[in-house]
């Protein structure tokens, strides 16, 4: 069965508030990635030196069930305002169950991200449904993920 936890996106601010969530909730980082961490993608231009510090994605487990996650945008890329600033990511068992998940639920919306595979081993997509709700979808695979 899919769980869902929040997705809160910042524009250049994720660490601070991460680390003030952290000083509520207690807890340490799990996982800390920055943009700049990131391996150079083909046909895409060189990442700004300003992007380079930015989160690409950071969790903070909440309770046993819960995993507050987060990131910032790319400088520019993203008309960042308060209300289209959290998705639902949504983490499956399998692959099925994504393609299930991501095609029932994008129906009528936007797709932002197709669903793929990703460099750091997921099966990942994207999309914004026809209400206006933002949401994620991964899938870990354990033979992908163990390898990274």
């Amino acid at each position: 069965m899919a769980t869902i936890n929040p997705y809160l996106t910042f524009d250049g601010n994720c660490e601070e508030a991460f680390n003030f969530y952290k000083s509520v909730f207690g807890g340490d980082f799990p996982m800390v990635g920055k943009f700049g961490d990131m391996p150079a993608q083909e046909g895409m231009p060189p990442l700004p030196e300003d992007a380079k510090n930015r989160i690409m994605h950071i969790t903070l487990p909440i309770s046993t069930e819960t995993i507050l996650m987060g990131s910032d945008t790319m400088p520019g890329m993203h008309n960042h305002k308060i209300g289209n600033n959290i998705s639902l990511s949504i983490n499956t068992n399998s692959k099925e169950e994504a393609d299930k998940i991501f095609e029932g639920l994008s129906e009528g919306g936007v797709v932002t991200m197709p669903l793929n595979d990703t460099f750091w081993g997921a099966y990942f997509g994207m999309w914004t449904d026809k209400f206006g709700i933002n949401w994620m979808v991964n899938y870990d695979d354990p033979a992908k993920v163990q390898a990274h």
